[in-house]
């Protein structure tokens, strides 16, 4: 993602999932436009390079394995404090329940259309 494009989903968010180490915002783009992931794991929340790639890694992984679902919406994930403290089990618990909090926020969404 572009700067321009991670400022759009900063400015317009209309879904977001929350948990108190991962927060992910979401913009929903054309219907029929492939799910785009933007990634902000700063170093001030997560200090070692290692932790930041290993969660980056993570974050990219389970996406691949959704991104089916996430058809048409623009995410960014970003990182708080104690994320990179968690294992790779926890992080991927926590990730794949934001992606179902988002999806079930979408289908909601669509049906209040």
């Amino acid at each position: 993602m572009l700067p321009r494009e991670y400022k759009a989903v900063f400015d317009g968010n209309t879904l977001n999932a929350s948990h108190a180490s991962l927060l992910l915002l979401v913009r929903v783009a054309e219907s029929t436009a492939p799910a785009r992931l933007g990634l902000v794991i700063a170093k001030k929340h997560v200090r070692l390079a290692v932790q930041r790639n290993r969660i980056k890694r993570q974050l990219r992984e389970s996406f691949r394995r959704h991104q089916h679902e996430l058809i048409g919406l623009d995410i960014v994930a970003l990182a708080r404090a104690g994320l990179g403290k968690l294992d790779n089990a926890q992080l991927r618990t926590i990730i794949d329940a934001q992606w179902q909090r988002l999806l079930k926020q979408k289908r909601k969404q669509q049906q209040n259309r």
